[in-house]
C-alpha cells in the first residue's frame, strides 16, 4: 500500500462530526507519528474549542451555511462557494494532500470540490440516516464511501455501495474496560460501589424534559436501590430540582468531559438517539434507554432503531417520558442485573471498537488505487 505522507481532514460544526474526525487523526498518527495532518473547519464551530487542544493544525475556511430555501443567502451561495473552494484548494496544494476525507458540516462541501477540481481522492465518511447536505453533495463527485453503522446500506439507497467500518472512538473508550474502571470511576463521582448506577445525559445544551423526568424519579430510582449520574446541560437555564431527602447517592455535573468514567460507572444510560451517543454506547456495551429529539424527520428513531432491534436498548418517546414512566419501566430492569446483562451484550454485538483502523485501512487502498 501506498505511504500516507499527507491527509486533509474536513469536518467542523458539531461534536458530531469533530470528535470522529479526531478518533481517525489519533488513529493516523499513532500508525506514523511524522504524518502530516491538516484539519478544515470554520471560524465559529466548536473545533475551534476542540482540534487545536488536541494538537492538530486547523485551518480555516469561509465556509458557509447552505441555504434550505429561496432567499438572498441563495444568491451569495454561488460566489462564497468558489471563494471557499479556492481557499481549501490552495491549503491542499500547500500541504500536498494526498487524499482529502470530510466527516460532514459546511465546510467538506469546499473540500470536496478542492479534491475533485485537484483529482485528489476523497473519502466520505457517514453515519446519519439520512444523510446530511454537505455529504450528499460530496456523494456527486468521484468517491469512497465510509459508513459507520451497518444498516446504512440497507435503509438509505443513497449508501448502498459503500463500505461500513464503523464510527472512530477516543480510544479512552474504544479499549475502555468498564469492570476493571468501574471502582475508580464511582469512586471519581463519590457514587456508591455497589449500587446500580443509572448515567443521564443528552449532549452539550441538556434536555430539559429528561432532566425533570429524571429528578422527578429520583426517589423511586434510590429507593429500589439505585443511583444516579445526571449530565444536566452546561447551558440549561431551567432549574433542575434534585429532592433531598434521597435514600442513595444522586449526583449532578453540568458538563462531563471524560465520558469513559461515565461509561464505566454506569449500568445503564438514559439518553438521546444521536449516531454519535449510539455508537458510543453500544461500543462499551451498555443498555440504554434512548428518548430521541421530538422534532426533524425521526432520525433519532433511524439511528437508534437497529441497537433497539438486537436487545440492546429500548425507545421512550419525549411526550412519554415522566416520572412515572421511569418508575414503571426503567427502575425494575435497573434493578435486574441478569436483564441488564443480557442487554449489555446484545448491545456490544451491535456495535464496534475498531472504526479509526477500519477506516485508516480503506484510507490506504483508496490512494494504492489512485
Amino acid at each position: 500500500m501506498s505511504q500516507l505522507r499527507s491527509v486533509v481532514l474536513a469536518g467542523g460544526g458539531t461534536g458530531g462530526h469533530i470528535y470522529p474526525l479526531l478518533a481517525f487523526a489519533d488513529c493516523l498518527r499513532r500508525h506514523d507519528p511524522g504524518i502530516r495532518i491538516t484539519c478544515l473547519g470554520t471560524d465559529k464551530g466548536l473545533e475551534n474549542d476542540l482540534i487545536p487542544p488536541a494538537g492538530y493544525d486547523l485551518r480555516i475556511v469561509p465556509a458557509h451555511q447552505l441555504p434550505r430555501k429561496v432567499n438572498l443567502d441563495l444568491v451569495k451561495t454561488g460566489p462564497r462557494m468558489m471563494r471557499a473552494t479556492k481557499v481549501t484548494k490552495a491549503i491542499c496544494d500547500e500541504v500536498e494532500a494526498d487524499i482529502v476525507i470530510g466527516f460532514g458540516g459546511y465546510v467538506a462541501v469546499p473540500a470536496y470540490l478542492a479534491a475533485w477540481r485537484r483529482k485528489t481522492p476523497m473519502i466520505i465518511f457517514e453515519f446519519n440516516d439520512p444523510p446530511g447536505v454537505a455529504n450528499r453533495l460530496g456523494m456527486r463527485f468521484d468517491h469512497q464511501l465510509a459508513l459507520g453503522f451497518p444498516h446504512l446500506p440497507q435503509t438509505v439507497p443513497a449508501l448502498k455501495h459503500g463500505t461500513v467500518t464503523g464510527v472512530p472512538l477516543r480510544t479512552s473508550i474504544s479499549r475502555l474496560d468498564r469492570a476493571a474502571l468501574r471502582a475508580q470511576a464511582r469512586a471519581h463521582f463519590g457514587l456508591d460501589p455497589h449500587r446500580p448506577t443509572l448515567l443521564v445525559f443528552s449532549g452539550s445544551q441538556g434536555a430539559n424534559s429528561i432532566n425533570q423526568a429524571v429528578a422527578g424519579a429520583g426517589k423511586a430510582i434510590t429507593a429500589a436501590g439505585g443511583q444516579v449520574l445526571h449530565v444536566i446541560g452546561a447551558r440549561r437555564d431551567e432549574p433542575v430540582e434534585i429532592p433531598a431527602d434521597l435514600s442513595g447517592p444522586y449526583v449532578t455535573l453540568p458538563f462531563l468531559r471524560e465520558m469513559e468514567l461515565g461509561y464505566a460507572a454506569a449500568d445503564m444510560v438514559l439518553c438521546r438517539g444521536g449516531a454519535m451517543t449510539c455508537a458510543e454506547v453500544a461500543a462499551v456495551g451498555l443498555p440504554a434507554v434512548y428518548v430521541p429529539l421530538p422534532w426533524g424527520n425521526r432520525e433519532q428513531y433511524k439511528m437508534a432503531g437497529p441497537v433497539v432491534a438486537a436487545g440492546g436498548g429500548l425507545f421512550c418517546d419525549d411526550a412519554d417520558i415522566s416520572p412515572q414512566w421511569l418508575e414503571r419501566e426503567l427502575v425494575p430492569l435497573l434493578t435486574d442485573p441478569h436483564r441488564l446483562q443480557h442487554m449489555g451484550a446484545s448491545a456490544a454485538a451491535f456495535g464496534r471498537r475498531d472504526g479509526d483502523e477500519a477506516l485508516r485501512e480503506l484510507t490506504l487502498r483508496t490512494v494504492a488505487g489512485a
